[in-house]
């Protein structure tokens, strides 16, 4: 800003965003100094640097507002892990798929973990179908983000919400299409 500047010369842009072309940084400091601006690097990578004559203050005041509006109108996505066992019971089962759909529809994810304990973890494949279960029940409103895999002795999963398209909200049913039909062919 101002005096810090050390580049000779720099290209610069007005108060109003047009471009004044290259000149040097003494007459920069003068123009930015008769309009009792800032004269204020905005590209210093840039060959020349690229300068801007603004009121400095109000600069950042604009982008610390900027920042607070982004910080108010952001979601964050939280992830829920599950835990299951490779012989998790049908009534269990469907208990926690109830859990998982529940969070899925708020916008979050799920990590799916099968603990093996003890001669357990040498037959993953009981553990891979508990995992094939809850997906095929979640089918609807979840996606696979992150397929199975061995974590020591626990297998993960990562699943989260479908993504929506266009304005229909979450809880809207799907609109059923016709089939297309195709016209007889002659044999």
């Amino acid at each position: 800003m101002n005096a810090e500047i050390n580049a000779p010369e720099i290209r610069l842009v007005g108060v109003e965003g047009e471009q004044l072309g290259i000149v040097s940084l003494a007459e920069a400091l003068g123009k930015a100094e008769a309009a009792e601006l800032d004269l204020v690097e905005i590209a210093p990578m840039a060959k020349p640097p690229v300068c801007r004559i603004m009121d400095y203050g109000k600069f950042k005041y604009e982008d610390a507002k900027k920042k607070k509006q982004a910080r108010k109108h952001q979601t964050f996505v939280t992830t829920k892990e599950i835990k299951f066992r490779p012989k998790t019971d049908e009534h269990d089962l469907d208990f926690k798929v109830r859990a998982i759909r529940r969070f899925l529809e708020e916008g979050n994810k799920a990590r799916l973990v099968i603990v093996f304990r003890g001669r357990e973890i040498v037959h993953p494949e009981t553990g891979q179908a508990v995992l094939t279960k809850v997906v095929q029940r979640l089918t609807d409103i979840a996606t696979v983000e992150q397929m199975a895999m061995m974590e020591g002795r626990r297998m993960a999963m990562i699943i989260g919400p479908k993504p929506h398209r266009g304005s229909s909200g979450i809880g809207q049913p799907a609109v059923a299409r016709p089939l297309a039909t195709r016209p007889p062919q002659k044999t």
